[in-house]
């Protein structure tokens, strides 16, 4: 499925609405002719973590100073003010820019893992679409790769890890909904799919197992063996190992016609 460009539909839009919002009435007290220290009067309001006006000051220092030696900065604290502000689709897109347009700033690895962390906030509960999920993980993983002595790698990957788990949730929630309805067909396609793809994720050995039970409620039980003999190699001290146990005597009465 061609991936769609979320912001390319909808940001526009939203950029449309702050403008109008915005228009008629300036916001900022910056008086003054010299980028820096309109820059300092911006960054001040930041550090306070008054970050409604530090977005109106940057703003302003954007449109009134482009292409100076604080341009880099001003476009990052932007875009760092609308992720604090929670305000995660503005700061997706002002970070999008920075990283377009700033490639020499030396500013540009933290943007990069910070444009990261705001689709990880955009993520959403695992019963729900994970595009903003599955772009997280993409920007971790090429920013890991770009700056792997970077002093945000540990969070970096404790974040993927958790967005791996997420998405092998989904799908092994998605085999038990099916499960539940009996057809096991499409449940033993999601639940390969979360050890295929998620093998490192806390669902790997569950999804074997749940695997080999729909197997064996469809009767398929040379099937079931085979994948509770790899569950068994790949996972050996697995808590489910009773359990596993368990539908392998339950195959051996099946197939003994008991």
């Amino acid at each position: 499925m061609k991936k769609i460009k979320f912001f390319a539909l909808v940001l526009p839009a939203l950029l449309l609405i702050q403008l109008i919002a915005g228009c008629g009435s300036s916001k900022t007290d910056i008086n003054t002719d010299d980028p820096q220290k309109a820059f300092d009067i911006a960054k001040r309001k930041y550090d306070k973590r008054d970050y409604t006006d530090a977005i109106d000051d940057f703003s302003f220092i954007k449109i009134r100073f482009p292409g100076t030696d604080v341009s880099d900065k001003v476009q990052f604290y932007l875009a760092s003010s609308y992720f604090y502000q929670k305000e995660y689709i503005l700061a997706a897109y002002e970070f999008e820019s920075f990283i377009k347009n700033y490639q020499l700033s030396p500013l540009y690895p933290d943007a990069r893992f910070m444009l990261a962390n705001t689709y990880y906030e955009l993520s959403p509960k695992y019963s729900l679409d994970q595009q903003f999920t599955k772009e997280a993980l993409t920007q971790y993983l090429s920013y890991i790769e770009s700056y792997p002595e970077d002093k945000n790698i540990p969070e970096a990957e404790k974040r993927i890890k958790e967005l791996r788990n997420k998405l092998a949730y989904k799908d092994y929630w998605t085999g038990e909904l099916y499960m539940k309805t009996s057809n096991y067909k499409a449940a033993s396609i999601y639940f390969q799919t979360v050890y295929d793809e998620y093998i490192d994720s806390d669902w790997a050995d569950d999804a074997m197992v749940a695997q080999a039970d729909a197997y064996i409620n469809g009767r398929r039980y040379e099937d079931a063996k085979k994948v509770l003999d790899k569950f068994n190699k790949l996972f050996p001290n697995s808590n489910l190992k009773n359990r596993a146990n368990t539908l392998q005597n339950r195959i051996r009465d099946l197939q003994a016609g008991k």
